[in-house]
């Protein structure tokens, strides 16, 4: 009973330092990398932790954190952002919140299909972040095509408006997500396995 208050309050603790962390990387550089032309945002990672720490609903709460705060910047504080949410603000909470949150929820199942599969701790931890990334970029780019179509899509980005949809979505997503799933794949295991060596999370 007294090691699962115990393990309980770490978790609180662990989840509680991620929702500030993530609010922190949100709304300063700290959430990215920009080197020339290609920015990589580290948002997804906290996700992918707090998905390692309580399972898919820790992973959904953290997703929709990150997705209010992107949210939040399509009032005047991100162009594409404000561009979506004077067409459909209801699409863009969608975009923004839902998809992130059912990125971070995915994530968790991931945790503990690979906990089934793999002792290795950094193995189920950096696929765990590999796949939160990837479940972040297909729901959102997939959202924002499907809710307010390609018209609107080419439109805002300045994208040849004749590509197809394949294309369209592999434009959008660019080198720039190959680099944030490689980034969630080493960093997430990483921290992951750290947090468990530290026994701040359950095995």
């Amino acid at each position: 009973m007294v090691q699962n208050r115990k393990q309980t309050i770490k978790t609180i603790a662990v989840l509680g330092i991620l929702i500030g962390l993530t609010v922190l990387m949100a709304f300063t550089p700290v959430g990215y990398l920009r080197v020339g032309a290609i920015s990589i945002s580290f948002l997804m990672i906290p996700v992918a932790v707090g998905a390692l720490t309580k399972g898919p609903w820790a992973g959904a709460l953290l997703g929709t954190v990150f997705g209010i705060t992107s949210f939040a910047q399509c009032f005047g504080m991100d162009p594409f952002g404000t561009y979506l949410a004077n067409i459909n603000i209801v699409y863009t909470f969608i975009m923004c919140v839902v998809c992130r949150a059912l990125a971070g929820f995915l994530a968790g199942l991931v945790f503990k299909l690979m906990s089934k599969l793999t002792k290795v701790t950094f193995v189920k931890c950096s696929v765990t972040g590999l796949c939160a990334a990837i479940f972040n970029t297909i729901l959102f780019v997939g959202a924002l095509i499907l809710l307010f179509g390609k018209g609107t899509v080419t439109e805002a980005t300045g994208i040849d408006p004749t590509i197809g949809i394949v294309a369209l979505f592999a434009t959008i997503v660019g080198i720039n997500a190959i680099f944030e799933a490689i980034a969630a794949f080493i960093i997430t295991g990483g921290v992951g396995t750290a947090l468990f060596k530290a026994k701040l999370i359950g095995a």
